[in-house]
């Protein structure tokens, strides 16, 4: 949050007006349209006295080329905490939206076409981390015999998806060992979620290994590998290309650091964990994201949920001159209809 005890009502309203000029028009703002537009009766001299002040505390920069002025991250950050209640998307909108994802599609599906959907709307990109294994929970599975020590476990979990992996374990185990394994998670850890079963079964059996039988052993073998955490499965991420149209005077340099940063794919992904905990939107300006290749970026994220469980987060990456009055809701509604259609019924393979 900004300290608005810093600067006076009229330099606050200058600062706002300012920064939704530059927003709408992408050039710098001149002192003279800041008296004309700023809604208070001050002159072209007086603006340049508190665009002055403005500047001296970090809130507006002076481009080289121009006698106007830009807003910095701080200026923007001002502006964004000083936006009233933002209306949220009207329903026709809503609707529209959720008709373009599908609750028969699987999880990866919905994740590919919500960041489209988001880079569409936004003309950003957008991007959706992809559900993370140890938060999804558990409604079925079964362990089939393979070859030599191999086994394929079919995990179906509470987003209505199937997935398939194929493990190694210590010995081999027959099928039937393999069924009463399975059947003893399934009548014990139904409902909960992956990350939390491996915990429990290794904590538990571990603790009692002199008393293990045959079967919890092979139980701890199989568990301790079909429910480890995959960190693979990333985010997925579309029109990226639709940051050059934005800013087509931005310095190639910055455009290629731009892409530079989409290939980095740990860092962002880093990002957008950090947010997992929070509620609601989360809006990183330029340096406060942490990350030097998104100085010049803002990213909007909200976390969403599956069955009231929070597995992943979904946002935009633009540049700091985005509508943000726009972007927010439509980060917010977006993050409640994917959360929706999760939960919604219906097996996914």
């Amino acid at each position: 949050m900004t300290d608005k005890s810093e600067i006076s009502e009229k330099a606050q309203m200058v600062l706002k007006t300012l920064v939704e000029r530059y927003i709408a028009d992408g050039t710098p703002v001149a002192s003279k349209t800041l008296a004309a537009q700023s809604r208070l009766a001050i002159s072209s001299a007086t603006v340049r006295n508190i665009m002055a002040d403005l500047e001296d505390k970090g809130y507006v920069s002076s481009p080289h080329t121009s006698a106007g002025r830009v807003p910095t991250a701080l200026g923007y950050r001002f502006f964004v905490d000083s936006l009233p209640a933002m209306a949220p998307l009207g329903s026709q909108d809503l609707l529209q939206m959720r008709r373009q994802l599908d609750p028969d599609w699987s999880t990866r599906q919905l994740v590919q076409s919500t960041s489209s959907i988001l880079s569409e709307i936004t003309q950003m990109a957008g991007l959706v981390t992809i559900p993370r294994r140890d938060q999804v929970m558990l409604r079925h599975v079964e362990f089939l015999s393979l070859n030599a020590n191999r086994v394929l476990v079919i995990l179906v979990l509470a987003d209505h998806e199937v997935q398939n992996r194929i493990i190694y374990t210590n010995e081999s185990y027959s099928e039937i060992q393999l069924r009463e394994a399975a059947n003893y998670i399934n009548q014990s850890f139904t409902g909960r979620s992956l990350g939390r079963i491996r915990e429990q079964l290794i904590t538990a059996m571990k603790s009692d290994r002199e008393n293990l039988n045959g079967l919890m052993e092979a139980t701890l073998d199989v568990a301790e590998r079909a429910f480890e955490q995959d960190e693979s499965n990333g985010y997925v991420m579309a029109g990226q290309e639709n940051l050059v149209e934005i800013s087509p005077g931005q310095a190639l340099e910055d455009i290629r650091n731009l892409f530079k940063a989409f290939s980095l794919k740990g860092d962002i992904l880093h990002l957008l964990d950090r947010c997992l905990e929070g509620q609601g939107v989360q809006l990183f300006i330029g340096q406060e994201s942490g990350y030097e290749l998104l100085d010049e970026c803002s990213v909007v994220i909200s976390p969403y949920r599956v069955d009231g469980q929070l597995v992943g987060v979904l946002g935009v990456i633009g540049p700091t001159r985005m509508a943000y009055s726009r972007v927010i809701p439509v980060v917010d509604a977006t993050a409640r209809i994917l959360s929706a259609v999760l939960g919604a019924s219906g097996p996914r393979h």
